[in-house]
């Protein structure tokens, strides 16, 4: 593994069951305006990081992921899984390029990477 394969933690996703009232909550929390704003997805960069709201997301999500910043999203799952994690999630593109999968520790915590184009 190259120092350069792994960015650190940048993105946050919080499962949240109204968007609306998060929003709200959020913007309060931040200081700013959310930079992306859709029904299905709601997202503030503030201090190098971006946080994001995931409506129905409980379903999927049973608390915030944090989300891992990869340059090879499936050279990095071929790392974890050999390691003992399990894919959670395989890699799928969110828009504009941007892959994230998720995948299990050997205790059950969920991980998550995200590949930027």
């Amino acid at each position: 593994m190259t120092e350069s394969s792994n960015q650190g933690i940048k993105t946050v996703l919080h499962p949240v069951s109204d968007l609306t009232k998060a929003k709200q909550v959020y913007t309060a929390l931040l200081g700013i305006p959310p930079q992306a704003d859709a029904p299905y997805y709601v997202g503030f960069d503030v201090g190098g990081q971006h946080i994001g709201l995931v409506p129905g997301g409980a379903q999927a999500m049973t608390s915030p992921v944090t989300y891992w910043e990869v340059t090879d999203i499936e050279a990095k799952l071929a790392e974890v899984t050999a390691a003992g994690a399990s894919v959670k999630e395989s890699p799928r593109d969110v828009g504009g390029g941007r892959l994230v999968a998720t995948f299990t520790d050997p205790d059950g915590n969920v991980l998550g990477v995200l590949q930027d184009p």
